[in-house]
């Protein structure tokens, strides 16, 4: 039977982040990557949002380390230098315009090199089945495609996005009674933006939505424009009242986003100026905001977050503002303090009742308008190097991962260049 000193669920931008930070500490063969997908990234690259961010705040970088290191070869690849205003956020421009456009393939192919250099084993299209306590760990059971097999881990790391990995070991978690929207993504081309008439794009949308041809959210806001048209389709539209933290939620929103696609390709091809129009590209899956999250041993709230509370075992920084989508088409926004950075603790990655148990990402332990903000990549990314990093602490130590050295769990996300709260 396979062994490892750490497994981990998922390799989004968390999962991916905790597992090379890990795998470069322990050596070759010692850290499992187990991926659903063929492909690493997550929302990155399978959900088509390729605009990580934010890590930059009033006037200085707040989240570096492993992703970050990603994002910059990538542009570098690309031969795209980066923005040269990322520091004046946000103070200026709106904060969409602080994430960074990076090439999805080669943030993948970069990615796949490096877990491959610090010698993780990655296992992709592979689920997990189970997991129980085994020994001094766990043992976790996988399903390939050619059946189930079970490996062992002496730490677990859940960055599955909708906390698959806590709730199948027993630990509690949070759901959402009504969800934020997800969005299906879509590359749409064939256009002239400049000489839409948006008057009567509008009106004939009305008509359509009485008709019952096509649905508000659709199109994301309920207007045409600088929602789905001026974004040719970007992370535009809104899929509605679906959990999809499990297999049957996922695929209710597989196919509703299909289908809120559909009805826009209809209407639009119908309208003046989209004879042409394609669909080029569309994301392989929806986009989901939020489905559950854990109950951990510490819970970041709104009120810690907007005051940038600066906890006595953070781990890292989080900058992004207030960002809850509602299915009514309205942005409950709110910004941080000014000249406040937000902190995550350690705590926060930790779920109750759960032994040698890390989480990391979109889940981590928040009440539901923190958990808005702290949800987007760039947060992901700096939670899952310090998930990482405190498994391979739990590891050395022996102990639970609440109980490791924090002078030492700073020490390793800082030699591997990750930023660090000062308490």
């Amino acid at each position: 039977m396979e062994q490892y000193d750490v497994l981990v669920a998922g390799a989004g931008c968390a999962g991916l982040c905790a597992a090379l930070q890990a795998a470069r500490v322990l050596g070759a063969g010692r850290v499992c990557l187990v991926e659903k997908n063929g492909i690493c990234g997550g929302t990155t690259t399978i959900g088509g949002i390729n605009f990580p961010g934010i890590f930059h705040a009033c006037g200085r970088q707040v989240i570096s380390g492993i992703g970050w290191e990603l994002v910059e070869q990538t542009r570098r690849e690309s031969g795209n230098p980066l923005p040269d205003y990322l520091y004046e956020y946000p103070t200026t421009r709106h904060h969409p315009e602080f994430h960074i456009r990076i090439d999805a393939t080669v943030f993948a192919a970069l990615a796949d090199e490096w877990l491959l250099a610090a010698g993780t084993v990655v296992k992709y299209h592979t689920m997990i089945g189970a997991v129980r306590d085994w020994q001094d760990g766990h043992l976790v059971t996988l399903c390939g495609k050619d059946g189930l097999y079970d490996v062992g881990a002496k730490v677990v790391i859940d960055c599955t996005g909708d906390a698959n990995l806590t709730k199948m070991a027993g630990g509690k978690v949070n759901v959402m009674e009504v969800c934020q929207p997800g969005s299906a993504c879509c590359y749409a081309v064939g256009y002239d933006y400049a000489t839409l008439d948006f008057e009567e794009i509008q009106r004939n949308f009305e008509e359509a939505v009485k008709r019952g041809e096509i649905q508000y959210d659709d199109c994301g806001w309920g207007r045409f424009g600088k929602a789905f048209l001026w974004s040719h389709g970007h992370n535009a539209n809104h899929i509605n009242g679906i959990n999809a933290g499990d297999s049957e939620g996922r695929t209710r929103i597989e196919m509703a986003g299909r289908a809120s696609l559909m009805r826009l390709f209809r209407f639009l091809k119908k309208q003046k100026g989209f004879e042409n129009l394609e669909f080029k590209v569309v994301a392989a899956e929806c986009g989901v905001r939020e489905t559950r999250t854990i109950q951990g041993l510490q819970t970041i709230t709104v009120e810690d977050y907007v005051s940038g509370r600066v906890f006595d075992n953070a781990v890292c920084y989080s900058y992004y503002p207030i960002d809850l989508h509602d299915t009514k088409l309205r942005l409950v926004n709110q910004k941080v303090q000014e000249g406040l950075v937000p902190t995550v603790p350690l705590g926060a990655l930790i779920p109750k009742g759960l032994s040698k148990f890390l989480a990391a990402g979109r889940i981590i332990s928040s009440d539901r308008l923190a958990n808005s903000a702290l949800r987007v990549q760039a947060t992901c990314m700096a939670t899952g190097q310090a998930a990482g990093a405190a498994a391979v602490l739990a590891v050395q130590q022996n102990c639970e991962p609440s109980a490791v050295n924090l002078d030492e769990l700073r020490r390793i996300l800082l030699e591997h260049h990750a930023i660090v709260p000062k308490i």
